[in-house]
């Protein structure tokens, strides 16, 4: 079993990960939406800015309308998320190396988001090279 089938099936906790560069992004989607979540997907690749990164989690998340599309805002309408949900974050590196400051704090606010276990469950993969700023996450199969 992979990490993120133990994830989706309740046997590991949600969280922010890193994924292994060996997965194929596409191919994951059936295998979360099959055990009953979510999928979310943010192209980062075209996303280096602040607005641009708020924007696309808006979209990506199905965000409504009114999404302030700042980090307060971001924190608010993740705890609205009603359904458990994975959002996999591609090309995260290019806007943690364009504001780090910023990042480290939309990090915190997913983090936080799925570290709640009264809300739906919620989980973050982080995928594609990124910077070394000692951010503390796990590979998907190291859990």
């Amino acid at each position: 079993m992979s990490g993120l089938e133990a994830v989706l099936d309740g046997l590991r906790a949600p969280g922010v990960h890193r994924l292994n560069p060996s997965y194929d992004v596409g191919g994951l989607r059936p295998t979360v939406e099959q055990a009953g979540w979510r999928w979310a997907h943010l192209d980062g690749w075209t996303r280096e800015t602040r607005v641009e990164v708020l924007d696309g989690l808006g979209e990506a998340l199905g965000f409504p309308p009114h999404y302030g599309r700042n980090l307060d805002a971001l924190a608010d309408c993740l705890d609205d998320l009603s359904d458990p949900t994975v959002l996999v974050w591609e090309g995260w590196g290019a806007f943690a190396l364009t504001d780090e400051a910023t990042f480290a704090v939309v990090l915190e606010i997913l983090r936080s988001r799925a570290g709640r276990r009264a809300a739906a469950a919620f989980s973050v993969l982080l995928t594609g090279a990124g910077p070394d700023l000692d951010l503390d996450l796990p590979e998907l199969d190291q859990l």
